[in-house]
């Protein structure tokens, strides 16, 4: 089946919990697409953007703390882009 590329954005706040920068996955269809270490300030977000290259049709991606007691983390906006 042919594949197509797409970006996916998405705009991503963390608030911490404490003085350990927090850790988060990203998953697409239950599989690990990436692992991140927030290094920003609590007054930043992140435009976050994956790259997905795959048959066309619906694909869940899901946003998990590698340690929920670290921070909280707020995932919103996504958008598909060019």
């Amino acid at each position: 089946m042919d594949t197509k590329l797409i970006q996916v954005h998405c705009d991503v706040e963390c608030f911490r919990r404490g003085v350990i920068d927090p850790k988060y996955r990203i998953y697409v269809n239950n599989e690990l697409f990436t692992e991140r270490t927030w290094i920003f300030n609590e007054d930043q977000y992140l435009e976050e953007m994956l790259q997905i290259d795959a048959p066309p049709g619906k694909y869940l991606i899901k946003f998990e703390l590698v340690d929920p007691r670290a921070a909280t983390l707020l995932v919103r906006s996504f958008r598909i882009g060019h």
